[in-house]
């Protein structure tokens, strides 16, 4: 550990001037070698420094910093010790003199681990830590419970960790094809792990060090069902999924736990999960209907807001805030619950509309489970493609209501581990991705040109200092077809649906299977069309024509449940109304599979009329644009 604390001191980027990540407010050059190791002076908490930084908001305030580089050496002014810590943080990466004048656009620049679908150790974590504090992340959100694993200690619930921190299956995807079965620590069939208290201390103090606030996420009503196999009385009923509200079981279990991670962790915020909850046991249970009629609810949406407003209650009594996603809009939302907006952005817009805080997190900028180059060639993901570009492109504010900044806090890259088994896998996913988030909670959106050479930079020095982060320089980039678009004889001409697309991804509707504009590597980039049904189209070509080839491009990609057709027709006519059958596709790839497969074919005939037929096999089917030459 303390060669990574070493290497990561020394940072320094050799290329241009000024390189920073994330690029501060102003910036301006002087003559001169600098000196980066002697500090002339610091002066925190000075009039002068305070006065000039008078008018920023009261988060700014506390992390503006001044940095001046000399030959002779360096000079800090700062209103806080925060400030003074992220002005070495910029000096790391200075090359030649000059003055640094710096704040954030935003007071909340956080990143979320997933330690319940693979577990990682203290060490790990504090590793990142590291990293992450030199882009001047400021929170780090722990999801420390789920399904496939429980991985904090509680001493008033120890079956918590002996049972449900072990389940049968080295990885996620092992235990799930194995029937998400549990086990019990020392069984010779555990798979898992988990944080002691002694290890949070350890985590805590490094996080205090580096300025980075650790928030516990303790998940409730749902994905609990590591919870429940520990401790069976607070499900509804066998099989459950759910932590049961209608059962005062549940709430013991609940308040106690969270006694004790509001004793270990001092974040002001606690998070309590919240999403996707299936409610259906719920139902058909006789201890939720009880609650519901004695507490005159309406359906099991109200349900779960009762027991997030009564968690908040308790969460609220000990001093803290209570912290979702945004599934607890629904139902009615506690009255000083903070938002975490994943499901696109609407969540964080309803809820400041509402007056209440949001933290942005949408899954098309900010979830780094998603492959980061052509999946082609990339380790398996989990839903969809999400480059170092995009992330960064994103803008928290976009969409938000007149005073917004009120109540919009920042913003934060979550990082799932169903399918990211090893550490290193993890860092690959990691890096340089979340420079990009940093950057888009750090610096105003005029500061921000240049980022692609900066954080390439950047991430070559993460990598030497000995990080597995994805290696920029070796992109392969997105899909050359999205770039490019493609033509053929049936561009612009008219489609018939004989089913019509799933009106969750209607892409550019009838027009885009002979727009030529086709998709890029992610499903939900818009050019997409979605389907649950056959895919049955007709394409009229106004003329008789001669046609050699047919054919279109679709995705499988089973984490979302994007699967390929079994196979494809390709039907042709003069007239409209009799069609004759030319070719029959067949699906030839082995699945699961990551991949853009092309079921095409040579045709040799006149027609007018051009059938496109997918017979679907499971799930989703998603094709952009069905081909005629």
């Amino acid at each position: 550990m303390k060669r990574f604390l070493s290497l990561l001191a020394g940072l320094v980027i050799c290329a241009s001037a000024f390189s920073q990540v994330p690029a501060p407010v102003q910036i301006t050059p002087a003559e001169g070698t600098p000196n980066l190791t002697k500090e002339l002076s610091r002066k925190i908490g000075g009039k002068a420094f305070a006065k000039k930084t008078a008018a920023l908001p009261a988060y700014a305030w506390e992390e503006a910093y001044e940095l001046t580089v000399t030959p002779k050496g360096y000079k800090v002014l700062a209103n806080t010790e925060e400030g003074y810590f992220y002005a070495l943080q910029t000096l790391k990466q200075m090359q030649t003199c000059g003055t640094v004048y710096d704040y954030p656009r935003f007071q909340y620049r956080g990143f979320m681990m997933d330690v319940s679908r693979h577990f990682r150790d203290k060490d790990f974590i504090i590793k990142q830590l590291e990293a992450l504090a030199s882009v001047k992340i400021n929170q780090f959100h722990m999801h420390l419970t789920d399904d496939a694993g429980w991985r904090i200690q509680i001493d008033k619930y120890p079956r918590l960790t002996t049972h449900g921190a072990w389940r049968v299956g080295d990885t996620w995807q092992e235990w799930q094809d194995g029937g998400n079965k549990y086990s019990y620590e020392g069984a010779p069939d555990a798979s898992g792990g988990y944080l002691t208290k002694a290890d949070i201390r350890e985590i805590l103090a490094a996080a205090e060090r580096l300025h980075i606030t650790v928030i516990p996420e303790i998940e409730m009503p749902g994905h609990s069902r590591e919870t429940i196999y520990a401790y069976p009385e607070v499900g509804c009923m066998e099989g459950a999924r759910e932590l049961c509200p209608g059962k005062e079981a549940t709430f013991e279990l609940l308040e106690g736990i969270l006694e004790e991670v509001i004793e270990l962790f001092p974040s002001p915020y606690i998070h309590v999960g919240g999403d996707e909850a299936d409610k259906r046991n719920w139902k058909e249970c006789p201890d939720c209907q009880a609650r519901m009629k004695a507490e005159g609810l309406a359906n099991v949406e109200e349900l779960q807001s009762y027991l997030i407003k009564r968690m908040e209650r308790f969460i609220n009594d000990h001093g803290r805030q209570l912290l979702g996603w945004d599934e607890i809009l629904e139902g009615g939302l506690s009255p000083n619950a903070t938002v975490m907006s994943w499901r696109g952005t609407q969540g964080g817009v309803e809820a400041v509309s509402q007056g209440h805080d949001a933290v942005m997190t949408p899954g098309r900028y900010c979830y780094l489970d998603k492959v980061q180059d052509a999946p082609i060639y990339e380790p398996e993901g989990f839903g969809g493609f999400l480059s170092v570009d995009v992330a960064h492109s994103y803008d928290p504010m976009e969409g938000m209501p007149e005073g917004a900044e009120m109540h919009l806090l920042g913003v934060q890259g979550n990082l799932w581990a169903e399918k990211i088994p090893t550490d290193e896998h993890y860092e690959y996913m990691m890096y340089p991705r979340i420079a990009a988030i940093a950057e888009v909670g750090w610096s105003q959106p005029d500061r921000k040109d240049g980022f692609r050479e900066r954080v390439t930079r950047w991430n070559d020095n993460l990598i030497a200092a000995g990080y597995h982060a994805f290696d920029l320089h070796k992109e392969y980039g997105e899909r050359p077809a999205y770039k490019n678009g493609v033509k053929h004889l049936a561009l612009g001409k008219p489609v018939k649906y004989n089913q019509l697309w799933n009106r969750g991804y209607p892409a550019a509707r009838e027009a885009t299977l002979t727009d030529g504009i086709c998709g890029g590597w992610s499903y939900g980039d818009g050019r997409w069309q979605g389907f649950l049904t056959d895919i049955d189209v007709v394409i009229d070509l106004e003329s008789v024509q001669p046609i050699h080839y047919v054919g279109g491009t679709f995705l499988c990609e089973p984490g979302p449940g994007i699967f390929l057709p079994k196979s494809v027709e390709v039907w042709l006519s003069a007239d409209g109304e009799n069609f004759e059958q030319v070719a029959t596709i067949p699906n030839e790839i082995q699945e699961p599979c990551q991949s853009y497969v092309l079921f095409g074919t040579p045709v040799t005939a006149e027609a007018r009329y051009v059938r496109f037929v997918a017979h679907p096999t499971r799930g989703f089917h998603f094709l952009d644009e069905v081909v005629v030459n």
